[in-house]
Formats: C-alpha cells, sequence, structure tokens
C-alpha cells in the first residue's frame, strides 16, 4: 500500500451517512473502479487515479461536464503566430487548501519534477512536446532547461519543441495538475498522504481507508467554492462490478463507474435511464498483418473487415456495451472535421456487404474451393472469445477457416510489439487526451510499437508530418480526414467496436452528462432528495 488510513477519528459533524441503508443526501457516495495505486499525479497511470485527482486539484485547463476544454487556474492564454510560445494569465484568486496562492512559479516546479528521471513518471510522454522534456526525461538532458518559464506569479510561459495544435488539451491530463511545492520538499512521496496533501482543486483529502473509501470534503479556499454544492464524497472501491450495482439498487451509492457487461440489459429493464452507456474514446479492432502473404493484398483485408456484422457484435456478444465501428477515429473527438470518414460500404445490407466481399475474395484466389486459413490471435477472455468465434462465422461464408492463439495479456502484447508472428490479432486503444492524431499515429511506420497491423505508406505518414506541422486546427483536421480515409481503404488494421462508458447514476444526482472522456468532476454535480 502506497499510504496507511489516516488514524484519527473523524468529527461527528464530518461523517453524514450511515452505515447501511439509503445514503444521505448531503454526502455523494462515488463507487470508483478500484483503490488508486497513488494519488501522486506524476505517478498515476489510470482512471481509476484520474477520477480522485480531478476533484483533488486543477490544472491550467479542466474539462466541463461535456468534455469541453475550459479555463481552471489559468482564465486565458495566446499563442504565439509560430505555435512555440503557450502564455497562460493564471487567476489572482487561486489558492492551494492551505491559503498559499498558486502561482506561476508552482507549475515550473510541478512540470520540472514529472520530468526528472527519478520520480519515474510513467506518463511523462504525454508532456513531451514542451521544449526539452523528452531529453531531460530519458536522461540525456544535461545542460538543457525545460521551456517552462514563471513571467510573473500569475504568468506562465510554455515552449514548445514544435507546433502541437492539441498541446492545450494534452493539459487536461493529470500529469499536468500542479504541486504545491513547499509541501513535497517537506514530506517527499508522503506528501499524498492525508494531513499532509495540500490541494486546490474543489475538495481536500481527509481520509483513505484502503478496500473501504476515500474521503473528501469541499475546499472552502477553493476560487469557486461557492458554486461548489457537494459538500462531501467518499469514493468506494468496487473492482466486482456487480456489488456496486446491488448497492446502487439498495440506494447506499449514488452513481457507479462501471457496469458488468452481462448485467447491462437486466440492469435496464429495472431501472430505466439510470443506466447510462455512451461512446468513450477508444477503438476495440483487429490488426491485419499485411507484411505477410496473402494479408498483404489489400482485397482480402476489404473482404474480412466488410463482413464483420458489427451491430451483432455490439449488441449479441457486447451486451450494448460497445457501438459499431465504421471508422478509426471514435465520433465526437475534438480538432476534427465534422463529418469524418467512414469505411465506404458502412451503410451497405449485410447481404450485399457478403456478397462483394466473396467477389474480392474470388479475385485474390480464395474462396470455398481454395480455403484462407486464418489465425486470429487474442489475450485471454471470455468476451475476446466470444467475439472470435462470431467473427469466424462471419469469414466462413469466404471459404476462411479459422484457428485460434490465445495468450496471456502480457505475453500477446509482447508479440505485437516486438514479434508480429500474427495473421489477424486483437487490440483495443483508449486514446489519452481527445484529438485524431492519438489514434492515426497508431499506424505509422516508423511507430512499430503500436502498428499491429504493419502498415507501412509513406503518403499516410507524409500527411501526418503535415499535420504536424500546420498550426490552423481546421487545415489540420482536413489533413489528417485524408490520412483517415487513406488507412480506411487499406485496412491493415479493421476497427470494429467503439468502446462505451457504462454507468449507474441516481435520479438524486444531477449534473451528470454523458461524454466521449467520461469525465465528471464533483464540482459540477449536485444532489438532492
Amino acid at each position: 500500500m502506497l499510504f496507511q488510513p489516516l488514524k484519527k477519528t473523524l468529527q461527528a459533524a464530518t461523517i453524514a451517512v450511515a452505515c447501511a441503508g439509503a445514503v444521505s443526501a448531503e454526502v455523494y457516495m462515488r463507487g470508483n473502479d478500484s483503490d488508486p495505486e497513488t494519488l501522486d499525479q506524476h505517478k498515476t497511470s489510470t482512471v481509476v487515479e484520474a477520477n480522485l485527482l480531478r476533484d483533488l486539484y486543477e490544472g491550467l485547463v479542466i474539462y466541463n461536464t461535456r468534455a469541453e476544454v475550459i479555463p481552471g487556474v489559468a482564465t486565458d492564454w495566446t499563442i504565439s503566430d509560430d505555435g512555440l510560445v503557450y502564455t497562460f494569465n493564471l487567476r489572482e484568486d487561486a489558492r492551494w487548501s492551505n491559503g498559499d496562492p498558486v502561482t506561476a512559479g508552482d507549475f515550473v516546479f510541478s512540470l520540472n519534477r514529472i520530468m526528472e528521471p527519478a520520480t519515474a513518471a510513467k506518463y511523462a510522454n504525454i508532456l513531451y512536446p514542451i521544449k526539452g522534456a523528452e531529453a531531460i526525461n530519458k536522461g540525456e538532458g544535461e545542460g538543457i532547461e525545460m521551456g517552462v518559464r514563471a513571467v510573473d506569479d500569475t504568468t506562465l510561459e510554455i515552449t514548445l519543441e514544435q507546433p502541437t495544435p492539441f498541446f492545450i488539451e494534452l493539459l487536461t491530463h493529470q500529469t499536468a495538475l500542479p504541486l504545491h511545492p513547499a509541501s513535497v520538499e517537506e514530506h517527499g512521496d508522503a506528501f499524498v498522504r492525508p494531513g499532509n496533501m495540500v490541494s486546490n482543486g474543489a475538495y481536500t483529502l481527509v481520509s483513505f481507508t484502503p478496500n473501504d473509501k476515500i474521503v473528501m470534503q469541499k475546499n472552502e479556499m477553493f476560487h469557486d467554492a461557492e458554486n461548489v454544492a457537494i459538500e462531501e464524497v467518499h469514493f468506494i472501491p468496487f473492482e466486482d462490478r456487480a456489488n456496486c450495482a446491488r448497492r446502487f439498487e439498495a440506494g447506499e451509492v449514488h452513481s457507479c463507474s462501471d457496469i458488468a457487461a452481462e448485467q447491462i440489459g437486466d440492469l435496464r429493464d429495472r431501472l430505466g435511464d439510470r443506466v447510462r452507456v455512451a461512446p468513450y474514446l477508444g477503438v476495440y479492432y483487429y490488426g491485419v498483418n499485411s507484411a505477410r502473404e496473402p494479408f498483404d493484398d489489400v482485397r482480402i483485408r476489404q473482404a474480412l473487415s466488410m463482413t464483420m456484422d458489427r451491430e451483432f457484435l455490439a449488441e449479441e456478444i457486447w451486451s450494448g456495451a460497445m457501438l459499431p465501428a465504421y471508422s478509426w477515429v471514435p465520433p465526437g473527438i475534438g480538432n476534427y472535421v465534422d463529418e469524418q470518414p467512414t469505411l465506404d460500404y458502412a451503410d451497405l445490407p449485410m447481404l450485399d456487404r457478403e456478397d462483394r466481399a466473396i467477389e474480392l475474395m474470388i479475385e485474390a484466389g480464395y474462396g470455398p474451393d481454395n480455403p484462407l486459413d486464418v489465425e486470429i490471435s487474442y489475450n485471454t477472455s471470455e468476451n475476446h472469445e466470444r467475439t472470435a468465434n462470431a467473427i469466424a462465422d462471419m469469414w466462413a461464408p469466404l471459404g476462411v477457416n479459422v484457428t485460434y492463439q490465445v495468450r496471456d495479456a502480457s505475453a500477446h502484447y509482447a508479440m505485437l510489439r516486438d514479434d508480429k508472428i500474427h495473421d489477424v490479432a486483437r487490440a483495443g486503444w483508449i486514446g489519452d487526451y481527445s484529438d485524431p492524431q492519438n489514434f492515426l499515429f497508431l499506424n505509422r511506420a516508423d511507430n512499430p510499437g503500436f502498428n499491429y497491423g504493419a502498415y507501412d505508406n509513406p503518403e499516410y505518414d507524409g500527411l501526418l508530418d503535415q499535420a504536424a506541422a500546420t498550426v490552423d486546427l481546421e487545415e489540420r483536421a482536413q489533413i489528417l480526414a485524408e490520412a483517415e480515409a487513406m488507412f480506411l481503404r487499406d485496412v491493415p488494421q479493421i476497427p470494429i467496436l467503439f468502446y462505451s462508458s457504462k454507468s449507474l447514476v441516481s435520479d438524486q444526482l444531477s449534473g451528470w452528462d454523458d461524454n466521449i472522456q467520461n469525465v465528471h468532476p464533483t464540482r459540477f454535480l449536485s444532489l438532492s432528495n
């Protein structure tokens, strides 16, 4: 365990919920997927931790309830004409929970700390666009200073290595949250403990009892405290999703952060619109090894994609917990075109798609009289197994004989990353930030670690390079859309499903807006009887 629970007994006034029975309307009982591994924003790597840190701290910019980027500690910012220098004006009323002002120097301290190799930050690369950050983080930064500077207490300047139009979006990530320098210097890694932590968000940390709950209270020093409705929030870990659902139905929690897929239909019957399933920023796909015969033939890849009945997979195999995917980049993503490219057979009836796929296979030299042997690789999971079996049935009319290779997750992804001995392999990607580049970069020839389709298209890579050098977001979006259309034509990786967020939300809870990032800061929520 990172730290021990607080030994002190909370005053009775802070305990507003009974041990059993219906919850109090004054305390938000919030189901979370599990306990955090850490509350150090520089060592975080999970959604569980992001949910907690989003309540404890406020960054330069934040997400609102619709996952739109809005000002946080920064009231506004300007970007130089060359796209390299960002100047942030900080609000003068920003305070730490101990009353200290939040200054530009605090952000300089924090951004330098995350890049120090000794910090061992798992997600430091999120902030590599900052000048000097990558070299320093990799221990190659002798004599290099990071491109972060406090012009004065309320003016922060960040200089980038190259134009990065989605940089503001990156700053919503928990790794960009500030630290209170004096607390870190006094307590070291123990600054995360209750009683030691000084935070600048809407809530402060009161206690952490592992396997029980994390208690936070409203931060009266927060600059927008008068608009924070919920006085106290208890984050309760539920690795057993069914247990959270049971306690939700018993009125003991107000929300659950996830639902077991097999329960969705039954819960919908009983709970109606309190069951929330919404698009999430992730794609479930099959990487087709285009570097080996016969999968280097685009007609075969297109045929395999055409015959996937994505609606059936989403509803019957995944119980409505996934959504059909006819593009690579999830819909609703930021910094993109309004009408993004899709597979050109997306609107064709399945029978017509199957007929066209059979024609393509015959043109490529395969069919029922000359079967194509395909091995589907996937990591151990009942849902992945059921998906693979269903897809094998869909491919049967093409004359495809399917075998399976099943590995545990670590071995499966090590094979995809290093050996690439697969024919077709299951994979998935959840975006780190809401920008199409975070999905399209997976298919670059110079990104073998994630390019499971072994796609090697200089024209595609050139479009991504062109987009990276384009500061105008609308022009950049058009270039990225051209790249996605090219990718969907070649389908070296076949998009199958989009992930969805799955939540239970009480009628007592207001302000919860479904959004593609599945972010729901407590500061924007309220409770009623």
